[in-house]
């Protein structure tokens, strides 16, 4: 299992003092993800909207995985509470973008835990991936009461929040051990 820690960027602080860390693991043929925040008192969560393809979930609070392979070419996917995803493909850095076929959806599940804790955990199947091993940048926007926008990552490489930024692909997946 693999684990990193996201942290705000800085032009976009929570309104609450909270804590977030990533965890995924390869699990026969699926990639499992846990997002954990901790401090997660004023969180707005988007409504149950069935598991189906949506554009737009990065409006409100959205759990997204950034998948590089070699070269320029990447993929995103965006995981909602809602249990809404979405996947694209870029040529590269925002360039080229265009829906991505998923053999099976993924699966998203909202496990809000309490008034302080919130748990997020998802699963993409294996071959719904660039070709392993590659480069991987978990990232969140965090939507609290009011509106107010948090954008979380290991690493954030510019003055703006822009997930697409290549130093936010902090991370490594290496390929699963074939027996």
């Amino acid at each position: 299992m693999q684990t990193m820690r996201l942290v705000p960027h800085p032009a976009s602080p929570p309104a609450t003092a909270m804590r977030m860390d990533f965890a995924c693991a390869i699990k026969g043929g699926w990639l499992t993800l846990r997002w954990r925040i901790e401090g997660a008192s004023g969180l707005a969560i988007p409504p149950f909207a069935g598991r189906r393809r949506a554009d737009g979930l990065w409006r409100t609070t959205c759990f997204e995985l950034f998948v590089k392979g070699q070269g320029a070419p990447y993929s995103e996917f965006n995981l909602s509470p809602s249990e809404a995803w979405a996947a694209y493909d870029f040529d590269g850095r925002r360039e080229g973008m265009r829906d991505r076929a998923m053999p099976v959806p993924p699966v998203c599940t909202w496990r809000g835990g309490g008034p302080r804790l919130a748990l997020f955990d998802a699963a993409l199947p294996l071959n719904a991936l660039p070709a392993l091993p590659c480069r991987i940048g978990p990232a969140a926007v965090i939507e609290e009461g009011g509106g107010r926008k948090s954008f979380w990552a290991a690493d954030h490489g510019q003055a703006q929040p822009d997930f697409h930024d290549p130093a936010c692909f902090a991370g490594t997946l290496a390929a699963p051990d074939m027996p």
